[in-house]
């Protein structure tokens, strides 16, 4: 398990100036491994409760559709905690690629300006407050991350929380929620494609 993330970036035994880029990586993998998890599982109750419901419609006890209704509601509630904290990880793995990104920029003598060991404690607690704020979206995240840590043009593009690549995904999901695309095979095609054609004219 990664330390708690606002205790590992201010343990006073060792600043971040000297945190190595090995222990953040290493950080991001843990992370992102419970990440992962947290996606399997928001997977499995999402079929869970389709399973459920579909039951539900096809029962005509009364009582044992109230059963269903309760379980359908306790899911639900998992499902929202769960996509709280994954909303929260994911912030959190952002904030560690960065400061993974200047300590290698450093190590390699590519910038000489940047925050990296110079994070006040005021920006320590905004960085809290951003990311266990769940208006706060990865996107909006990454914005004042950015600003707090004053990447700037230090940033690589690639890093962004979503590139023009997986809008493109997005953008598709978004016309088969709304019915303009009803083949989930047609859909999966057209989206590889503009992603590749995306990264073709990118590496051009």
């Amino acid at each position: 398990m990664p330390i708690p993330f606002l205790e590992w970036l201010t343990k006073k035994q060792k600043p971040l100036s000297k945190m190595t880029r090995q222990e953040l990586r290493r950080q991001e993998l843990l992370l992102g491994k419970q990440r992962g998890q947290m996606l399997n599982r928001l997977e499995r109750l999402s079929r869970e409760k389709e399973e459920l419901f579909k039951r539900g419609a096809g029962e005509k006890s009364p009582e044992i559709r109230r059963v269903y209704a309760q379980e359908f509601e306790m899911k639900t509630s998992e499902q929202l905690m769960m996509a709280r904290q994954l909303n929260i990880r994911s912030k959190e793995i952002m904030t560690i690629a960065r400061l993974r990104m200047l300590r290698e920029n450093a190590d390699r003598g590519r910038i000489t300006g940047g925050r990296l060991g110079l994070i006040g404690q005021g920006d320590i607690l905004k960085l809290g407050r951003l990311i266990e704020t769940d208006a706060v979206t990865t996107e909006a995240y990454q914005d004042r991350l950015d600003e707090i840590l004053a990447v700037g043009t230090e940033v690589d593009e690639g890093t962004a929380a979503l590139s023009d690549m997986g809008k493109t995904v997005m953008n598709i999901w978004d016309r088969m929620d709304a019915g303009d695309i009803t083949d989930t095979t047609e859909a999966f095609d057209e989206a590889d494609r503009r992603v590749r054609d995306q990264q073709s004219a990118a590496a051009e």
